[in-house]
């Protein structure tokens, strides 16, 4: 049960622009408490009472309740919130590695993940900080290669600058989960 209440469900605010990722439990007190509706997979919406009343088909997920089962709903539409979220991309490894498409940035080669390290452009020990402009994907050879040099003084040209990202809420929504729904798809798209 607490596994189906975790499941992501896509916001929107009111103009119909994604916003965040919930949980369901999350979506079933705003929807429960009248802030929010279920849309379904054709985009109509639904207040508490009548979304309890959809039948539960053999791909939805559901919560069994007194008197059969309640359907999650995969999008909420909130009625007030009409603010869309400033995206600011969190200094991660992940993001690091999404940044620079899984691929050291000195050789240019796509080693497996576990030979993907980061490294930093002027070295920590040189006073080198930890950011996304001093920050690259690199693959251990290199890595080791590079040492505690900067890239000029071990001969080496990085593939492009470090930066800092500046993705959308629809990708940071899709960065933050490995679920998607096809409800989503129309609302994702759109933005």
């Amino acid at each position: 049960m607490t596994d189906i209440l975790s499941k992501p469900v896509l916001v929107l605010n009111r103009h119909f622009q994604p916003v965040q990722l919930t949980t369901a439990k999350r979506a079933f007190v705003l929807l429960y408490g009248g802030a929010c509706q279920a849309l379904d997979e054709e985009g109509e919406a639904y207040e508490f009472d009548d979304w309890r009343s959809l039948p539960v088909r053999n791909d939805d997920d559901a919560i069994p309740i007194v008197g059969g089962a309640l359907r999650l709903p995969r999008v909420v539409h909130l009625h007030r919130y009409d603010r869309t979220p400033r995206v600011t991309v969190r200094l991660t490894r992940r993001n690091l590695m999404v940044r620079d498409a899984h691929q050291c940035q000195y050789c240019g080669k796509q080693p497996p993940l576990r030979e993907l390290n980061i490294d930093h452009v002027l070295p920590r020990s040189r006073g080198g900080p930890d950011s996304w402009e001093n920050l690259v994907t690199a693959c251990r050879v290199c890595n080791l290669r590079k040492g505690w040099k900067t890239p000029e003084e071990a001969n080496m040209r990085l593939a492009r600058r470090p930066f800092r990202p500046k993705w959308s809420t629809t990708a940071q929504i899709l960065l933050g989960t490995s679920t998607k729904y096809r409800e989503w798809d129309p609302f994702l798209k759109a933005s």
